[in-house]
């Protein structure tokens, strides 16, 4: 966030309106805020990033492949199955929340990908997840806003 507004991005950023996609942190900057330094965000989707609380067996930053569960039709999801796998890398994670199109669980469900507005996002690396990765990116590239 330093950056951005450094660059005075942080206020052209939200007035957008062609499809923006945020991977990882790029998904949590789109939000309100995170606890990661009580740093305030873009403020496009409300809710805050918070850190996953380490227990046994469940070390922090998740960092592995992890399944998808769709919740809601997304044209960012299209083509993709329930459970299909994705790769995370992270130590903040968002609440599920009504921007949500697929969630995922590290001992409590959180966000795995959002839609909000023209505002798309991937808590896991497209990059790093193969043919799931590839998919996502595909069908973000195929977006295409009203009036666009």
């Amino acid at each position: 966030m330093t950056r951005l507004r450094k660059n005075n991005l942080h206020e052209l950023l939200p007035t957008l309106r062609q499809p923006v996609f945020g991977i990882c942190l790029g998904m949590q900057l789109l939000f309100e805020a995170s606890d990661e330094g009580q740093t305030q965000c873009l403020a496009i989707i409300p809710g805050r990033a918070a850190r996953f609380a380490e227990a046994p067996g469940r070390p922090v930053p998740h960092m592995g492949w992890n399944t998808l569960d769709i919740e809601r039709d997304s044209a960012l999801l299209n083509g993709l199955e329930m459970e299909d796998y994705a790769y995370f890398v992270h130590s903040y994670a968002l609440p599920v929340t009504g921007a949500t199109v697929a969630s995922t669980r590290y001992g409590a469900p959180f966000t795995a990908c959002v839609e909000w507005r023209n505002f798309f996002g991937a808590q896991f690396h497209p990059e790093r997840s193969a043919a799931v990765g590839a998919r996502v990116l595909q069908n973000f590239l195929a977006i295409r806003m009203p009036n666009e």
